[in-house]
């Protein structure tokens, strides 16, 4: 029987100790701007699919995902071992690293959002200064003063 609780407790476990391995322990300079966004378990905690995001040294420099994937690949065998001496579980899980594509589809959403409200801005002046083509009211009747 599957205990997705404690699937869940582990994989949360096991995204701390890798993100503290990868930040204090292992020395490799492709993994200084790596940082890990979540961990997910299967049900059977044979398997681990560590989430991570890679930052650029600056805003304008473009991060180096091929780098940091071949460091992470070439630690996978250390950070197994932390993993497994920091959860204490019975069988250590496998650990598979996928690059996260929600920041960058934060940022896409965040441009496109601020699109939308220059566009709702440019109408909202347009709509400001605007006049009615021909009376306020088309349908108003003039009425003589004896009725």
């Amino acid at each position: 029987m599957v205990d997705q609780a404690r699937a869940r407790r582990l994989a949360k476990r096991i995204s701390a100790i890798v993100a503290t391995a990868i930040e204090y322990e292992v020395k490799d300079p492709r993994l200084n701007f790596v940082t890990v966004t979540d961990a997910k378990v299967t049900g059977d905690l044979r398997e681990a699919t560590v989430y991570y995001t890679v930052m650029g040294e600056t805003l304008d420099v473009e991060p180096d995902y091929a780098a940091a994937a071949a460091g992470l690949e070439k630690a996978k065998g250390v950070l197994r071992s932390k993993v497994g001496a920091g959860t204490g579980v019975k069988f250590t899980p496998t650990l598979a690293f996928v690059l996260d594509k929600v920041p960058d589809a934060a940022r896409d959403m965040e441009e496109l959002l601020a699109r939308a409200r220059a566009a709702d801005d440019a109408v909202a002046k347009v709509a400001a200064t605007a006049t009615h083509a021909g009376d306020a009211d088309p349908y108003k009747v003039e009425r003589d003063s004896d009725e």
